[in-house]
């Protein structure tokens, strides 16, 4: 894919959506581009991981069960496996496999570290946005909690910040 094509295709992922169009430029050169013919696994659940991808065309399934179910999953042009392997060497959640001929970019946690030095409102964008993910993940959960409580027949439970 030229340079131009994978900027295009980031541009549009989130996360790397809040970059500057230097950043992007930075990304798109210093990444690497993955083909996958159907079946191809990008990642297998367990392993460790060597960077995030964002998916420039085709489709992914991933899954972390390992029974035979359908994919929990596609991820199709646009989207980013593994965000939090940009940044840090994890184990994979799941099983990523290619459903189609698929283009996927690869991105290490040293060129993500090398850009968010580079370009530190970058960073603070991305921050801010990882800050708010987390707070409405942190929300619904616990209104799942709220809700396995009133299951349960316990009664309602006042929220931990109410309790104060």
């Amino acid at each position: 894919m030229a340079l131009d094509d994978d900027i295009a295709v980031l541009s549009g992922a989130p996360l790397f959506n809040l970059l500057e169009r230097d950043a992007l430029r930075l990304v798109a050169f210093a990444s690497e581009n993955r083909t996958l013919r159907a079946g191809d696994m990008l990642f297998r659940k367990g392993d460790k991981s060597d960077g995030g991808y964002v998916v420039s065309r085709g489709a992914v399934a991933l899954d972390a069960r390992d029974d035979g179910s359908p994919a929990a999953f596609i991820a199709g042009p646009g989207s980013v496996i593994g965000r939090a392997a940009l940044f840090a060497r994890i184990e994979r959640p799941a099983t990523a496999i290619a459903r189609e001929p698929s283009t996927v970019i690869r991105v290490s946690p040293s060129l993500m570290r090398r850009v968010l030095e580079e370009f530190p409102n970058a960073a603070s964008a991305m921050h801010q946005a990882m800050a708010e993910e987390l707070t409405r993940l942190t929300d619904g959960l616990e209104q799942v909690r709220r809700q396995l409580i009133a299951i349960d027949g316990e009664g309602p439970v006042p929220r931990p910040d109410e309790t104060e």
